[in-house]
């Protein structure tokens, strides 16, 4: 079914990446053939091969958190996949939204000629860009609804639904907080943000307007 050359590798696989394709979220990364990628276009549902198991396998057969194929790209070598995907539940075996949920702690990155106070501020500025671009994102949905779109249907359902979402992740975050489960509060403060975000862009409200007030919060401690 595939019209594109595909670089499988010596064993016949070749490497696909899982992305939520509404907040652009790394799920997981797996392994697919071309019995599977055939499935995968045909049902637009995730099938991958499982190397362990020897068998081909489809994503939520047994949790039931499948993968709603919406687009799939090749990368320039085409050796490698990123298959973008309406995730339900979580993606990860354990349970997290994302295979991706620890950070490698005590990384010290060099970059020759730059001035370590100069490289952190380009870190805070890239991290502050995916708020960005998830904010971007989210007002795509609410201009352009998507069937199936989760944050289409928070839109569809108004503002009462939005909040009351907030307040479920806001709980959720105290929860986690008050179980001592670092993990849990990372996943759930990232939902938070996400559905944050969803009431922002309802009451038209942009980021820099909430990175202002920061601001002069900021400016008016350090004036005391």
């Amino acid at each position: 079914m595939c019209d594109v050359d595909i670089k499988f590798d010596d064993q016949g696989l070749i490497p696909a990446i899982i992305q939520d394709i509404e907040t652009d979220e790394v799920l997981m990364m797996a392994y697919m053939n071309k019995e599977s990628l055939d499935k995968t276009l045909m049902t637009g549902k995730t099938f991958f091969w499982s190397r362990s198991r020897k068998r081909l396998w489809q994503k939520g057969e047994e949790s039931g958190n499948i993968q709603q194929v919406k687009e799939i790209y090749y990368d320039c070598d085409k050796d490698t996949l990123l298959v973008k995907v309406i995730q339900k539940g979580g993606a990860c075996h354990t349970g997290h939204r994302s295979c991706f949920y620890r950070k490698l702690e005590h990384v010290n990155f060099i970059i020759p000629g730059k001035e370590d106070k100069d490289f952190g501020a380009s870190m805070v500025h890239g991290k502050a860009t995916i708020l960005q671009s998830l904010y971007d994102t989210i007002m795509d949905r609410k201009k352009n609804p998507r069937e199936g779109s989760y944050t289409s249907y928070l839109f569809e359902k108004g503002i009462d639904k939005i909040l009351k979402k907030v307040g479920e992740e806001s709980s959720e975050v105290i929860i986690g907080a008050k179980n001592g489960d670092e993990d849990e509060v990372v996943y759930e403060t990232a939902d938070l943000f996400y559905h944050l975000i969803v009431m922002l862009v309802d009451q038209g409200i942009t980021l820099d307007r909430i990175y202002e007030e920061l601001g002069k919060r900021r400016r008016s401690s350090q004036d005391r």
